[in-house]
């Protein structure tokens, strides 16, 4: 007879694997953890035993929903200060460049971001991280981008490592060097690539401080040129791609990304069929940010019904960040998904989990509940799991499990 650590009982299980059933759906299952993974899933009717017997601890679920732990995959976490002023001077009629040229901009959270200390930097990410972990989130992926020079770049990524470290949640960790020109660079956008290239990578895969590298490829960000460096430099030291692309234009970065297997493609307003094209056949993720699209007022639909059709799977994550989307909810930029983009509940769930792994390339850890993954998931008083997609603002997990422990 097994022996497991722990079994959860009287479970809705929605395991996000398919089968044909919405959701994957179980009900009136059970899921048994051993060494922080789950070693049994499936019907109560099927256990080999009465529970007691078979696990040092039961804890019944009275009928809750259990999903994977949520997964936001693009965030921008790690910085200093804020941009609230500008967003007022905004709603006020002031222009992006009348609010660049007073010091505004990605300028202000570079140089708030450079004068923090990593511990500064720790603090400020801890209370927004936990803001996240709130909601049930076990992973989250943590981009650089607001230091635009080697020492700041990697004391944003060494914050990150940190978090991982010292919260009960999965950190993944992505360089983004390539996010604009710092001042030091204006008129020098080769002179930066170069740095990029030839030094901020290489530190930074010295220390193993990345798992990831990012480029924003786009008109205001980095040409298609600059982007194709970037991701040879990466490539160089063993390090898988991902892309801000097609957001205000159609450069053809998605495309360039897929030409390198990138793990994922993230905004896509503007992506043609070349670019959906490229992402069905190298199954690189699309990475849905609602809260940009949001927040910017922007007007032109990511091409979903094309991603669909095409099979290519769908991501949605916050894009947390101080200058485009403020967004410390998962469970709202799934809200938004479905209402600005029309993605569906199910889709929208998925997004949050099985595709959001997959565009951080640990599909094979996490990101749906099977037999010897890890034992993340939470568990929801709904009556049934489109409701995480139809509140706004009242949803809290009645517990969420992380490698098998449940998280106070």
């Amino acid at each position: 007879m097994a022996h497991w650590q722990s079994i959860w009982i009287n479970a809705n299980i929605a395991t996000m694997t398919g089968g044909g059933q919405p959701y994957g759906a179980q009900k009136a299952a059970a899921v048994a953890v051993d060494d922080g993974k789950i070693a049994w899933l499936g019907p109560m009717a099927d256990l080999p035993g009465r529970p007691d017997d078979l696990a040092k601890t039961v804890q019944d679920c009275a009928g809750h929903w259990m999903t994977p732990g949520l997964i936001d995959c693009h965030t921008h976490l790690v910085f200093g200060g804020n941009r609230v002023k500008e967003f007022e001077l905004r709603l006020k009629g002031a222009s992006y460049e009348e609010i660049s040229k007073a010091g505004g901009g990605i300028r202000s959270t570079v140089t708030a971001t450079r004068e923090e200390t990593e511990r500064m930097l720790f603090e400020h990410a801890e209370r927004r991280l936990r803001r996240l972990m709130s909601e049930g989130v076990t992973t989250v992926e943590i981009k650089s981008g607001y230091g635009l020079d080697t020492e700041t770049e990697m004391k944003m990524l060494r914050v990150a490592r940190k978090l991982g470290e010292k919260l009960p949640i999965r950190v993944k960790t992505t360089f983004l060097g390539a996010h604009a020109l710092p001042v030091e660079y204006a008129d020098n956008s080769a002179g930066y690539i170069d740095l990029v290239c030839r030094e901020m990578i290489p530190a930074v895969a010295a220390e193993g401080l990345a798992d990831a590298v990012d480029v924003f490829c786009e008109g205001i960000g980095f040409t298609i040129d600059e982007t194709r460096r970037v991701f040879d430099a990466a490539a160089t030291h063993n390090l898988p791609v991902k892309a801000h692309a097609e957001q205000l234009s159609n450069l053809g970065g998605t495309r360039l990304a897929c030409e390198y297997g990138a793990l994922s493609a993230d905004h896509l307003e503007y992506l043609d069929k070349a670019g959906v094209e490229a992402m069905a056949e190298t199954g690189t993720i699309a990475v849905l940010l609602p809260g940009a699209f949001y927040f910017l007022r922007e007007t032109q639909l990511p091409p979903v019904a094309e991603l669909r059709s095409n099979n290519v799977p769908i991501a949605i994550a916050t894009d947390l960040n101080p200058g485009s989307s403020p967004a410390q909810s998962i469970l709202t930029m799934m809200n938004m998904a479905a209402t600005l983009f029309e993605i569906t509940p199910e889709e929208a769930l998925a997004g949050a989990s099985v595709h959001a792994a997959t565009a951080l390339g640990i599909q094979a850890e996490t990101g749906t509940l099977e037999i010897g993954k890890t034992a993340d998931f939470t568990l929801w008083d709904i009556t049934e799991p489109a409701e995480l997609t139809y509140w706004i603002g009242n949803m809290e997990p009645v517990q969420t499990i992380f490698g098998g422990a449940i998280r106070s």
